[in-house]
């Protein structure tokens, strides 16, 4: 599969989010075979966690399914820029990769307001790649919000 297969997947759980009205974002996590190992789309108000993201979602499944806190080789495919807490995780899980959709200028913390996964003051980085079917992306969350705005 490729970056454009595995966003698909993610896509996917963007659209599990919608249909439980939470913002659409989703996530899944790759195993250095390619196994899809972690999936999560965002879920804060129906946990009533503001941790409940896609990704630390994805991440704590993948981590389940391994038996470790660290993913090393693992790629997280977003459908969104992840936030500060987001990619704090995905820094401590050891993350190789992260490939995610849409850029998230207010809250993105890859490419937009910090660039937190390069950092060299930290003890590892991300490689990234972005944009990956960003159109699709960014349009799910666009008329996410404009459905809401026209309520």
């Amino acid at each position: 599969m490729t970056d454009h297969d595995y966003m698909q997947e993610a896509l996917a759980e963007a659209h599990k989010a919608w249909q439980a009205d939470e913002v659409p974002i989703g996530a899944v996590v790759c195993n250095p075979a390619g196994e899809i190992i972690g999936r999560g789309h965002n879920r804060p108000i129906a946990a009533c966690d503001p941790s409940a993201h896609a990704e630390i979602l994805a991440l704590r499944q993948a981590a389940a399914h391994l038996g470790n806190y660290r993913l090393p080789g693992c790629t997280m495919y977003v459908t969104i820029e992840p936030c500060i807490m987001c990619v704090g995780a995905l820094l401590q899980a050891r993350l190789q990769r992260l490939v995610f959709g849409a850029a998230d200028p207010k809250s993105g913390a890859v490419v937009s307001l910090f660039r937190l996964a390069a950092d060299p003051r930290l003890n590892h980085q991300l490689e990234v790649v972005a944009g990956v079917a960003q159109d699709d992306c960014r349009q799910l969350l666009q008329d996410f919000f404009r459905g809401k705005r026209g309520r």
